[in-house]
């Protein structure tokens, strides 16, 4: 990879991921510990592409493989997240006790796209993040916590049993914090 493209990291981003490959080293099974460090020191919690390119090129891991697994998992973010991360659960037996109108609530109350949340082929694939970045709403395809169901994780917080009242409840906490 021509260091070209590492060029617009910043000296401070360049940095930190070369902090995160000293940690965890440059072989192949170092590559998730540098993703996620490199990942939450992101201001918006993402991996971008040139971040990405950089990890390629001082590790020695070949730029398809470092984009491949970044891709793969679920907890790596290749867009900015908003400050707040709703992630609604689309399992089966959230989805029968109405995650899919939590959902479509949220979306409405953020402003969000309801075409995109509403798309029941791809409702586990939903990731929207508000105009000014405050909330970024994802749907997870099971949180393995059935019997709490419905269940929204908000900034990591596991909520059981939520209806609509509650998330807007939790939406409205997070909205008086804004930045």
């Amino acid at each position: 990879m021509p260091e070209e493209n590492a060029q617009v990291l910043s000296a401070r981003e360049k940095l930190l991921i070369d902090q995160a490959i000293a940690a965890h080293g440059d072989g192949a099974g170092a590559l998730l510990g540098i993703l996620e460090d490199v990942q939450a020191a992101s201001p918006h919690k993402f991996l971008s592409l040139d971040a990405l390119r950089y990890i390629a090129a001082m590790t020695g891991i070949p730029s398809a493989k470092v984009y491949s697994v970044a891709s793969f998992y679920a907890l790596f973010n290749l867009e900015p997240q908003g400050d707040n991360v709703v992630c609604v659960c689309r399992g089966t037996a959230c989805h029968t006790r109405g995650s899919r109108d939590l959902l479509a609530k949220l979306c409405l109350d953020l402003g969000l796209s309801e075409r995109s949340a509403d798309d029941s082929s791809d409702a586990d694939k939903v990731s929207l993040t508000t105009k000014d970045r405050h909330f970024t709403v994802r749907t997870v395809a099971c949180f393995g916590q059935c019997a709490l169901a419905p269940v929204v994780e908000v900034n990591h917080h596991i909520l059981s049993h939520v209806n609509e009242r509650t998330m807007q409840r939790e939406i409205n906490v997070l909205s008086s914090r804004k930045k």
